[in-house]
């Protein structure tokens, strides 16, 4: 997902899309615990996205100051 994508959503959406993740990155961590996980590196995907929300967040955040 690209930060122009998300500079798009909503406050609600980016919530929506944040919980999203978060519940992915779950899955992700739970698979690789019981050694079924398919691709390792999407884990490290999952993460760059949470950081991508929290970030477009932060500044719509500082922007309405």
């Amino acid at each position: 997902m690209k930060a122009s994508e998300l500079r798009e959503m909503t406050q609600i959406e980016l919530n929506a899309k944040l919980k999203e993740l978060k519940e992915e990155l779950f899955n992700l961590r739970f698979q690789h615990a019981i050694n079924q996980l398919e691709n390792p590196g999407r884990i490290k995907a999952v993460k760059k996205d949470i950081a991508r929300v929290n970030t477009v967040m932060r500044g719509i955040e500082i922007s309405d100051v």
